[in-house]
């Protein structure tokens, strides 16, 4: 695979290296499948390996004794799974999962920890990644006490469109409740309020997002806190309606 090819498939993390600092990770980056529900590391486990999704999304969850979990960071073409290998650790408590299939950069662990201790460009830019990650987690704490169900779902389907780059996505209830950390009851009861508003269209398990502004607008403002943070530190720019 050419440079050129390698270069126009990579995530928006990848992509915003200056071209000397990203063709020194070009020999060791290799584009892998990710399934659903693969398993990218488990809480304790050495991470080997980290990863840059292109249109795969891949959940962050943390999870208790009776085997209940709940979703503290989702990862897309906009970031890369596997920070703790930057921050002295080789281990995490958290469990990294495939929520939607699609394809990532694949690249060894000590790979990156040697790059991030050169410094330059590529320390600076993951660790403004770091930040707008703490962003994401510090208000998704806030948001999961202080909001209702109904703008929790509104912002945590803006941001799964958003990080696939679609409005169409297939999920189920029950997956969303338990990224939510609630019951099913409780997402179908949020899903059907959204549907009858005209927001957004749910059959057996395809979601379509029909009112993007309407739902922007239902959603709690958690949502614009955290985009609009990516988008000053990664240069992204937020989508219509945001």
């Amino acid at each position: 695979m050419s440079q050129n090819t390698l270069k126009a498939q990579v995530n928006t993390l990848l992509a915003a290296l200056p071209a000397s600092d990203y063709e020194r990770l070009v020999p060791h980056l290799k584009l892998v499948p990710l399934s659903i529900r693969q398993v990218i590391y488990e809480p304790g486990e050495p991470i080997t390996h980290v990863y840059f999704p292109q249109h795969a999304v891949v959940s962050i969850v943390t999870s208790i004794k009776d085997g209940s979990m709940v979703e503290v960071g989702i990862v897309s073409s906009e970031g890369m799974v596997g920070i703790p290998v930057i921050l002295g650790g080789y281990t995490t408590t958290t469990k990294g999962f495939v929520q939607v299939a699609g394809a990532a950069m694949q690249l060894d662990a000590d790979v990156l920890r040697t790059e991030f201790d050169r410094g330059g460009a590529i320390q600076k830019l993951l660790l403004r990644y770091v930040r707008a990650i703490y962003t994401e987690l510090t208000q998704g704490c806030a948001c999961n006490r202080l909001h209702t169900l109904e703008e929790r779902l509104a912002r945590w389907l803006l941001t799964v469109s958003d990080r696939l780059e679609s409005e169409d996505f297939l999920l189920t209830q029950e997956f969303i409740a338990q990224m939510l950390g609630v019951q099913r009851s409780g997402v179908t009861v949020a899903a059907s309020t959204l549907s009858r508003a005209g927001m957004i269209r749910y059959q057996r398990g395809h979601i379509s997002i029909l009112k993007r502004e309407d739902l922007s607008a239902t959603s709690c403002e958690c949502y614009r806190v955290i985009q609009n943070e990516f988008a000053q530190l990664l240069g992204n720019q937020p989508r219509c309606g945001q």
